[in-house]
Formats: C-alpha cells, structure tokens, sequence
C-alpha cells in the first residue's frame, strides 16, 4: 500500500481545497459536507474552559476531525508547529499550553484562514504566535527546530502524504511528539472516489487506509505510541454513503520521533 501517486488532478485539487476553506473561513455557517464550530470542537472532546479563552471567530470556523491535545501533553516554553492551521484554533489553544516563554507557528495555504487568523492574533496581544503560507510537504524550517508537530483533518487532504510525514519528522527534535487528528479508511478507496476533488476536499477522498497511513508515520522515522478513534461524522448524505462504504473514520495519534 502506498500514500503516493493518487488518481487525481493536483492543480485541480488544490484550486477547490482553497475555495472550500475559503468559505469555511468567511461563511462559517455555510453547507459543507461537514461540521464546523464549537458544537463540533465540544462533541470531539475540546474542553469549553478550553475554547472560551480561544477568540470566537477562530472556533466558529473549526473544521476539525478529532482532540489530541491530551495526546500531545504540551508543556510550558515548547516549540509547536501546527500542520494547516486554518483559523487559527488549534494554534491558539497550543499558544495557552506553551505560554510566553514558547513559540506556535501555523503553516496554511488559504489567503483567507491566514488573514483570519493573523488578524486575530495581532488583536489578541499572542506575539509567540506566527502564521504564513507554506505548503506542508515543503516546510520553510530547519531541521529539529520543533518539540511537537500538530496537525486536524488536514493531512489527508495532501496528495503525498509520505512528503508531508517526512516533513514533520525532519523539523521534530529527537525525542519530539507528532499528535494530529485525521481521517483514515478500513478499505481502500476506489480510483473513483480518489478522482472526486469534492470527496477529496472534504477530507473523505484523500483518506489513506489505517495501516497505510501508520506504515507512512513509521516510514518518516517515527513510531506510533498511540491510536484511538473519535466522535467524527459527516454531514451530507453523499459523505455518508462514501463513509459506510469504505469504513471512513476520524482517528487520533500520538507517534514519537525515534
């Protein structure tokens, strides 16, 4: 099994990605094939103590599939980079665990998820946060400059997953913690599936097979510590023939860099 090569248009791909995240920044409220906001991030497991020192705007615009911050354990004046960091949530909540003497950076590729939560953080005073535009398999860091990579239903939109992997683990510290929520499948998609940029936008099309994706974490030069499924489902009826179908499930994991 691979996580490379995928049957689709990658131009194509990443056109209707922006589009569809673009809309999930601006019109939160809008119909996606999914679930946004803070009844979402609740039902995952995000502690509302949690959430109300998070800017609102930020949650409003969650589109994220799992919790692992319990996973991640993060401890104070930790380095974080956050894989795809939309609105900012996940990059906010981290901000509060690692405290002043940290630093979060956010890498999205969005205009306006970045805008959006750039914005929010120049109001909310967070100068140990940065957000900038950076494809995730190609990451505009330095090797081990990181104590933990996090990363929430965006992975599996990247067509080479084993790049994005390697990415993580080349900018973790020896000893650094990879803690990401994603979505995976019990059966391998068809071809039919894969080519669909909607499916695939929503994070349903791009889902690589569990022990696929476990071997492409291993492959990077890391090794899986711990699995555990979440409370995820998809909203259109289309996401939800494709979910019962190929065992589509929302997943979250702890691996550490060997």
């Amino acid at each position: 099994m691979t996580t490379t090569s995928p049957p689709i248009d990658r131009s194509e791909l990443l056109t209707r990605v922006r589009d569809l995240y673009r809309a999930v920044a601006e019109q939160p409220e809008g119909p996606f094939h999914f679930e946004t906001g803070r009844r979402l991030a609740e039902r995952l497991g995000y502690p509302p103590a949690v959430l109300d020192r998070v800017p609102a705007e930020a949650v409003e615009s969650f589109a994220g599939v799992g919790y692992f911050f319990d996973l991640a354990a993060l401890q104070p004046g930790e380095q974080v980079l956050d894989l795809g960091s939309g609105s900012g949530m996940d990059a906010f909540v981290a901000a509060h665990q690692v405290g002043d003497s940290g630093r979060v950076e956010g890498v999205d590729l969005t205009d306006a998820q970045l805008h959006k939560s750039e914005r929010l953080r120049a109001a909310a005073g967070m100068d140990h946060v940065r957000f900038r535009e950076a494809p995730i398999e190609h990451l505009p860091f330095d090797e081990a400059s990181f104590d933990v990579v996090i990363s929430n239903g965006v992975i599996n939109l990247a067509p080479d997953k084993d790049g994005v992997l390697r990415e993580a683990s080349r900018v973790l510290r020896a000893g650094g913690r990879l803690a990401i929520a994603d979505i995976v499948t019990e059966v391998v998609l068809t071809d039919a599936i894969v080519a669909d940029v909607d499916l695939w936008a929503s994070c349903i099309g791009g889902a690589p097979h569990r022990v696929a994706y476990q071997d492409a974490i291993h492959r990077a030069g890391l090794h899986v510590e711990q699995v555990r499924a979440n409370p995820y489902t998809f909203l259109s009826e289309q996401a939800r023939r494709a979910s019962e179908q190929f065992g589509v499930r929302s997943v979250s994991v702890l691996a550490r860099k060997r």
